[in-house]
């Protein structure tokens, strides 16, 4: 049996990053030794934008900017996450260079992630704070710039769980062999330790630890209590205090342990501790706030048997409680999901009265009872001189910029679309944007009896996420740190018949044909809805295989014509996998050749293309549809689609066939070949191309 993992629990470090690392050090040389730290809550405090505490102010910048510099570094191996607070710009830059290792020892986890440490230890994280205004209402996950988790945040962190990931300390995937990847899918979402930062409302029930505090409403977040059923943690770590709220303080409480029971009769003890804030004030009691929890645990595929605990008290998340319906029941009702069965549907919103939050809330910024956070006057005031980042414009903080796909919040607050926009629901231009669009209001109240919002497709339909056991991971020929090369079924060029010859003799000669894909390995329907802070990495991988395919056809005559079709399909689903196509063709056919046949193939059926093709990519940022072509020498064309026009999927597929005089080629499904020939594609490809990959 495998050595059990010394692990060390902290609260929130509210920005005393240099005093947490001293106490760390003290701590461990006392009781260590320890395998890592769990920083859990606010590691980094308040932004100097949101007007931070004193003992979050410069003290806090200064040891930032040390621990990024590298001055800084953490005594022990140290995972840390997301608060109640947007993630300060300077790590949100570091984490997008590095995936997450913040300077030595030190790694920040994402937002909705699961690491393995090498041990073993499956970890979760879900980062951020729940607002129910936003949580059921936003369209995407919202990243590091947001302080809030979304009903995508957790579909995404379930998505996850059913993978295995590499070792903590790099925080990334790993799949640099094709071995790699056929053991990264996970039979159980199941996890050994959670972090969140807030409660599950389930977690009191049957309980006879008293709270620190008596809370006069339902403490935690509703869906964490699905999330817990799903995940049944060991060990599951809170930092927000019970009410929640801003004004509140984190605070210790550790209750009973209880046992999950499955059908063959074994059992599965989870044990559920909240953490003061390090440094904190003194409970009510005058005693100050226990912040750390050090504890062992042995991974679970080498642990012993499990014996029921003496002071076990019944499961909150499985038996009915002695309180009145839970939350989640009232706000929702049970439905399957394909992927993880019975989920919870999207939550319907409290009744608004005049446009009045319902009785008992309050907003946690300024405490007013007359609004939303969201139209809070304090949120959307910026320093003087404060410049957004994403748009480089003043007159707004970075959370309320317009072309941020993080601000899909169904809530604009009045403010609209720059001039060019058109809303993907309606076809108005200009006039509102896609969350605030009449059409899907109504369809949100369910009139007319039309669809709802489009379900997000998961791993385990999706034909690129390398934790589908379905992938065809046989034609996968290049694997970097965020996205990974495979060739096709089907692909355009002919290899393995009679009709091979027919790309000789035309000077295509590339090993293997050379139609290939580039797709990232995260699961995001498009490029244009990967998050800002997570995308900067994604988009240069993207572009450093294009280059290296660019230079690797040029060996064998050959020049490359990408094309990408970015659509948020209503019928299928939020899109499916966001990924590049790359189709050589000879150098006998010119750049110009190529954009005349997609510029006269398009007029013929009603695609038009962009006079400024930057400008056009800049627009659909956030999610609205373009069909994407890099020509042979670098050009882009662009086309944007509209709402209630249809645009064929094969479309580029269609002008390349053409162009290359293999017609009957345009079905795809007409072009596959055996796994065996599959296989020796894929394996003449890889050889020929591994030599300019280098960089990977």
């Amino acid at each position: 049996m495998a050595a059990s993992v010394k692990v060390l629990a902290l609260g929130s470090a509210n920005g005393s990053i240099q005093d947490l690392f001293a106490k760390i050090k003290t701590i461990d040389n006392k009781h260590g030794k320890f395998d890592f730290a769990l920083c859990v809550g606010d590691f980094f405090g308040k932004l100097k934008d949101d007007k931070p505490v004193e003992d979050a102010g410069e003290e806090a910048e200064d040891d930032i900017s040390l621990m990024l510099d590298g001055k800084l570094a953490a005594p022990i191996e140290c995972y840390i996450m997301q608060g109640e607070n947007p993630i300060p710009d300077a790590v949100i830059q570091k984490f997008a260079k590095t995936g997450g290792e913040l300077c030595r020892n030190v790694f920040l986890m994402s937002k909705s992630g699961l690491v393995t440490t090498a041990s073993g230890l499956r970890i979760a994280c879900l980062g951020g704070t729940f607002e129910p205004n936003i949580f059921s209402t936003s369209e995407t996950a919202p990243g590091f710039a947001s302080p809030f988790f979304s009903e995508q945040t957790i579909d995404k962190l379930l998505s996850n769980s059913l993978t295995k990931s590499t070792p903590a300390s790099s925080t990334k995937q790993n799949y640099k062999s094709l071995a790699s990847i056929q053991l990264s899918s996970s039979s159980s979402q199941l996890v050994d330790i959670l972090v969140t930062n807030v409660w599950p409302p389930c977690i009191t029930d049957f309980s006879s630890v008293p709270l620190p505090s008596s809370p006069s409403s339902k403490v935690g977040a509703p869906p964490l209590d699905d999330l817990c059923r799903r995940l049944q943690p060991r060990y599951h770590f809170a930092a927000g205090a019970p009410i929640g709220g801003r004004e509140q303080q984190p605070v210790f409480w550790e209750r009973e342990p209880f046992v999950w029971d499955d059908e063959n009769g074994n059992c599965r003890v989870s044990r559920f501790i909240s953490l003061g804030a390090f440094n904190g004030p003194p409970s009510v009691t005058g005693k100050k706030q226990r912040w750390f929890y050090a504890f062992s645990i042995t991974p679970e595929s080498t642990a012993a048997s499990v014996q029921r605990p003496s002071n076990s008290s019944k499961n909150p998340f499985t038996e009915i409680g002695h309180r009145k319906r839970p939350f989640q029941e009232i706000q929702s009702s049970p439905g399957e999901n394909f992927i993880f069965g019975d989920v919870r549907q999207p939550m319907k919103r409290s009744r608004i009265d005049n446009g009045k939050p319902p009785l008992g809330y309050k907003c946690r910024r300024c405490d007013s009872t007359e609004h939303f956070i969201n139209s809070c006057p304090e949120r959307q005031k910026p320093p003087e001189g404060y410049v957004c980042r994403i748009c480089n414009t003043p007159g707004h903080l970075v959370r309320d910029c317009p072309s941020s796909s993080q601000n899909a919040v169904g809530d604009t607050g009045g403010r609209k679309p720059k001039e060019g926009y058109v809303c993907r629901a309606c076809g108005n231009e200009g006039g509102h944007f896609l969350d605030d669009c009449p059409v899907i209001t109504q369809r949100g109240a369910g009139g007319g009896g039309k669809r709802g919002p489009p379900k997000e497709i998961g791993p385990d339909e999706c034909w690129f996420c390398l934790s589908n056991p379905n992938l065809a991971k046989h034609l996968i020929v290049s694997i970097g740190e965020e996205c990974y090369v495979t060739l096709p079924k089907g692909q355009i060029i002919p290899t393995q018949s009679a009709a091979s010859s027919d790309r000789v003799s035309l000077g295509n000669g590339v090993p293997g044909g050379g139609h290939v894909l580039i797709v990232p390995i995260t699961h995001y329907p498009t490029y244009n809805t990967i998050p800002p802070d997570l995308a900067p990495p994604i988009v240069e991988e993207t572009e450093k295989y294009k280059l290296s395919l660019r230079n690797f056809y040029a060996k064998h005559s050959c020049h490359p014509v990408f094309f990408e079709i970015s659509r948020l399909n209503a019928r299928g689903g939020k899109g499916v996998h966001a990924h590049v196509q790359c189709v050589p063709i000879p150098q006998s056919i010119k750049s110009e050749n190529v954009e005349e046949a997609f510029l006269s193939q398009g007029r013929s059926q009603g695609i038009d293309f962009e006079e400024d093709a930057d400008g056009a990519l800049r627009l659909s940022a956030g999610g609205g549809g373009y069909f994407r072509v890099d020509l042979p020498d670098g050009k882009k064309i662009v086309h944007l689609m509209k709402p209630g026009v249809p645009f064929g999927i094969q479309f580029g597929r269609q002008v390349l066939t053409n162009l290359l005089g293999f017609p009957s080629r345009l079905d795809w499904k007409a072009c596959t070949l055996s796994e065996e020939e599959d296989r020796a594609d894929a394996e003449e490809f890889k050889g020929a191309f591994g030599p300019f990959v280098s960089w990977s």
